[in-house]
């Protein structure tokens, strides 16, 4: 009997590893999950396989795990499953510089600064005070501080203070003093606020950025331990790609060596805007596009004007609340077209900073000239706050595409109205108009401007309600996206504008298996709940860089 036993096992025993030979081994099998593919047809899948850090398959559970085989099996108990978030527009780099930075967002008041400035630290003579992150227009009087009580607290500290979206900084003496800036500078006069024949210390735009250049950098070692920090909380918020607006190319530099160092497997992928200047087309614009795994080189960022809160944004008619000032151009039309021609000559794309209607007119009308028809090359405007509706189908025209920021409407929309005037208003944040445009856009948060979170982008998009669920029905609800189309604004459609839509931004086989798993499902649950939706893990190339 035992001898019967035994001869009928041995064809069990082949026929059950034939079965598992007949599948294909991979790294990782996810299953019972909602898998939000975001393909062209947006597939909902039950699980997927992973292999090399690409995606094999997807579909239902009972289909994946017939063919696959894996040592590490993972159940998402229903969990809902996404793609990796983009960010369209950030700043990390500026962001993991902000970590030595004094945080004044959210101050009520001047004083509520000075009272930061004074509990952050014990400060001696010589040694900087930066801060970032000031909005007058949460102050009761809603204007510019001036240089002052600065210079009585700090006479001996250099102090410099930018507002919350970079395009305004205030400094005392000492600061000035260092950067060289006194009543007599080349800068436009609009760029140096004056008052009584004294410098008051707010600078904006160009005469800005000469001030913080003059803040000493950190060294290499810390600004590694800087990026690294800055990585993480990404990687916190669901995010696996990040496209930083406006870089050197030794910040690029750095990048492609945490790419490709020991620490490569944990990097963030990178889409890098570079300043058009001299040595960032003598290092990278002249010799064409750069790609590896993490990093994309292959786009310039420009700024044709500066932002709203500042009223620096170039508007083509005066500001409502400010008959005398139209706002700053920082480039010609000519300058542009330059840049344009280059960039063509290069394979290089554009990516133009335009708030104002006037700004996004130039801009327009420039990349028109430029482009001539419809084409593949998606040249950008980025944030497209004030687009006047005689233009909006130049975007159509020459196939530019909008890069916008949702959480800037929810944000600005308190005092927007005060800048633009009744009519103006209607015009501004239109980002349904915008994506009607080409059929997408592309979505991000413009941080550390706006909270890194992209799920706050995508509830803005939608709701168009700040986190208090302000308005009631929405600010502007006619211009919200639907819950597709916020989702495949930071994700499918964020990588079609850094052209890396055939490696990222869905979940299909071929691609990267960069994904982000939600402890509650955005697209089903109540609009007041997706804010406080948590990431519970998030993967790059199949490998999970964040778990809660």
């Amino acid at each position: 009997m035992k001898k019967k036993l035994l001869t009928l096992s041995i064809p069990v025993f082949f026929l059950f590893n034939s079965c598992n030979l007949m599948k294909t081994n991979c790294e990782l099998i996810l299953y019972n999950a909602r898998i939000y593919t975001v393909d062209s047809v947006f597939t909902i899948s039950e699980a997927m396989a992973v292999k090399n850090g690409k995606i094999l398959a997807s579909g239902s559970t009972k289909d994946i795990l017939s063919r696959f085989s894996s040592g590490k099996m993972m159940d998402a108990k229903g969990k809902p499953v996404f793609p990796g978030f983009i960010d369209a527009h950030c700043h990390f780099y500026g962001y993991a510089l902000n970590f030595r930075h004094i945080v004044l967002n959210g101050c009520t008041s001047f004083d509520e600064v000075l009272g930061r400035l004074g509990s952050s630290a014990k400060y001696q003579p010589g040694d900087w005070i930066v801060g970032r992150g000031w909005d007058h227009n949460l102050w009761k009087d809603k204007v510019f501080p001036d240089r002052r009580k600065l210079d009585e607290l700090y006479p001996d500290n250099p102090v410099v203070l930018t507002r919350i979206d970079g395009h305004v900084v205030l400094a005392n003496s000492k600061a000035l003093q260092i950067a060289g800036i006194d009543i007599r500078s080349s800068f436009n006069t609009s760029e140096v606020e004056v008052k009584q024949g004294r410098l008051t210390g707010i600078l904006s735009e160009n005469a800005a950025d000469h001030m913080r250049n003059a803040i000493p950098k950190p060294g290499k070692e810390e600004l590694i331990q800087l990026l690294k920090r800055a990585r993480e909380n990404c990687f916190s918020v669901g995010l696996t790609t990040v496209s930083d607006a406006g870089l050197e190319a030794e910040t690029v530099g750095l990048f492609d060596d945490l790419s490709s160092g020991p620490d490569s497997a944990g990097m963030i992928r990178i889409y890098a805007m570079l300043n058009p200047n001299a040595g960032n087309i003598e290092k990278y614009i002249s010799k064409g596009p750069y790609h590896t795994p993490r990093l994309m080189v292959t786009s310039v960022k420009v700024y044709s004007d500066g932002s709203l809160g500042s009223r620096t944004a170039l508007m083509k008619q005066t500001y409502t609340d400010m008959p005398c000032q139209h706002g700053i151009q920082l480039i010609s039309p000519d300058s542009l077209r330059k840049i344009c021609k280059l960039c063509l000559e290069h394979g290089y794309q554009v990516n133009t900073h335009a708030i104002g209607d006037s700004a996004n007119k130039m801009v327009l009308d420039v990349y028109g000239d430029c482009l001539k028809e419809q084409n593949d090359l998606r040249w950008r405007i980025e944030h497209c706050q004030v687009v006047d509706p005689d233009d909006l189908h130049k975007f159509r025209e020459y196939s530019i595409i909008p890069s916008v920021q949702a959480t800037h409407a929810t944000s600005d929309m308190a005092w927007a109205g005060e800048r633009l005037g009744a009519e103006r208003i209607k015009w501004a944040y239109a980002y349904k108009n915008l994506m009607k445009q080409n059929g997408w856009l592309a979505n991000g948060t413009d941080f550390p401007i706006e909270n890194i979170s992209p799920l706050y982008t995508f509830y803005a998009a939608v709701a168009r309600k700040d986190l208090k669920g302000r308005p009631e029905g929405g600010f502007q609800a006619e211009n919200a996206l639907s819950r597709e189309e916020a989702l495949r604004s930071i994700t499918i459609w964020a990588a079609m504008a850094d052209f890396w839509e055939n490696e990222t931004g869905s979940l299909e086989p071929g691609k990267n298996a960069d994904f982000v798993i939600l402890g509650r499902d955005i697209m089903k649950i109540a609009e007041t709940e997706i804010p406080s939706t948590e990431v519970l893990s998030t993967y790059l190339s199949g490998k999970e860089v964040y778990k809660k």
